[in-house]
């Protein structure tokens, strides 16, 4: 099982780049726009930790009801871990099994990469797509939670949307990269 610690601690993230002109761009701002999202996702977290604190505070000292901060911490936490997806998938710092990467020649496991990333951009497309209609509905039909506090379904179904798109494209983008013949350093063009 992977857990990241193949990564070369000494390399920034984005420092690789495809040898292919216009994947290259795709990179860079992929790459740019997936570390904006990541300084926001952490702003939530503490924005979160902020609220349910909040929220033991007031229950506990003021003995009042915060009906609120439980689907709003929610909430918060889902767009954090969906809209960081792809920022992860960019260190490929997702857990994965990897029993055959040490086996395997390297030429068989860049094919094997290969064919995981394709497989990986087809299931998160599909999920992407199931996530958009999710969020026509729930955006078309008015859809709230069922509790008093009521906010509307769109927005976790939004962030789960624009998440699970940001995913499927960082997959496109390393399926292509290693269709195209991988990548070089960065300060090496």
């Amino acid at each position: 099982m992977s857990h990241g610690f193949e990564l070369n601690p000494g390399a920034a993230p984005g420092t690789l780049l495809p040898k292919n002109a216009a994947l290259a761009v795709l990179a860079k701002s992929l790459n740019w726009f997936n570390r904006q999202v990541l300084w926001l996702s952490m702003l939530a977290l503490v924005l979160t930790s902020c609220v349910l604190t909040y929220s033991v505070v007031t229950r506990y000292f003021l003995k009042t009801a915060t009906d609120w901060q439980d689907e709003a911490s929610v909430f918060m936490l889902v767009g954090a871990m969906f809209m960081c997806t792809a920022y992860v998938q960019s260190l490929r710092g997702h857990v994965g099994i990897e029993a055959l990467a040490s086996i395997l020649p390297a030429s068989v496991n860049r094919v094997r990469l290969i064919l995981v990333d394709i497989v990986s951009t087809l299931f998160c497309s599909f999920f992407s797509w199931k996530s958009w209609t999710l969020f026509h509905e729930a955006w078309a039909e008015g859809q709230t939670t069922s509790s008093s506090f009521a906010p509307p379904l769109w927005i976790p179904y939004g962030m789960m949307a624009v998440g699970m798109t940001l995913l499927a494209m960082q997959l496109f983008l390393q399926s292509a990269i290693g269709v195209s013949g991988g990548e070089v350093r960065g300060d090496q063009k």
